[in-house]
């Protein structure tokens, strides 16, 4: 299942430019997607081309490499300085543990250093919650703040893909759940434990998922995030 842009949210990012944090992962699909709304979508990779973007996009891929690689290339310390300041971010899975201030469960380098976030959203998440790649699954999703794209017959769900995605395990004060997998309702189950997984969440200017949006061609994830950067919700 697929959603397309309507003629009008094909145009509702004319005028931004969003970058996509092009270390490593699926950084093209997100450029594609923001293009898609009428954005100009710029891979981010040097502490200078943080300078003239409206919005970042943080991809899925995998969160330690993305970590070592943002000092590698001095563009963490530039990010996180950011984000403090109001940089709107979207971070899809990994992109939602680089987000988290929090880690349950830290990869670690060969000295036993537990991995860095850029941080900025009050939650903790846990790595790879719903299993190995083969554990991979697909459900829809009730996600709250889509009411623009509302039909006769109110807010098609959400077409989730999920890939060694992350779930949220505790949300702090001014943290909004935007959805859950619901294990009575989820096409795979066996790691909930009979337990609603947190897997979307809002605070102020910054968005994340637990799963890809950018490779369904469900597009309403992005123009939620371009309508943030605009002030539209």
């Amino acid at each position: 299942m697929t959603n397309p842009l309507s003629d009008a949210s094909s145009r509702v990012g004319a005028g931004l430019r969003i970058g996509v944090l092009a270390l490593q992962g699926d950084f093209r699909e997100h450029i594609h997607a923001v293009e898609a709304a009428g954005a100009t979508g710029v891979g981010i990779r040097r502490p200078s081309e943080l300078d003239d973007i409206d919005g970042l996009i943080i991809p899925g891929g995998e969160s330690t490499t993305i970590d070592k690689l943002s000092r590698i290339f001095e563009v963490r310390d530039p990010l996180q300085k950011r984000i403090a300041e109001g940089l709107p971010v979207y971070g899809s899975c990994a992109g939602m543990i680089l987000l988290a201030n929090e880690i349950a469960d830290p990869a670690t380098d060969l000295d036993g250093n537990p991995q860095q976030t850029f941080g900025g959203l009050d939650i903790t998440v846990r790595r790879n919650a719903f299993g190995r790649q083969r554990e991979s699954f697909e459900t829809d999703l009730d996600f709250k703040g889509l009411d623009f794209s509302a039909g006769e017959s109110g807010v098609d769900p959400v077409h989730a893909v999920f890939i060694r995605g992350p779930w949220v395990e505790r949300v702090g004060p001014g943290v909004e759940v935007l959805a859950q997998v619901d294990p009575d309702h989820a096409s795979h189950t066996a790691t909930l434990h009979g337990v609603a997984r947190i897997v979307a969440v809002r605070s102020g200017q910054l968005l994340a998922t637990s799963f890809h949006p950018e490779v369904t061609g469900e597009k309403r994830v992005h123009e939620l995030f371009i309508r943030m950067i605009r002030g539209e919700a």
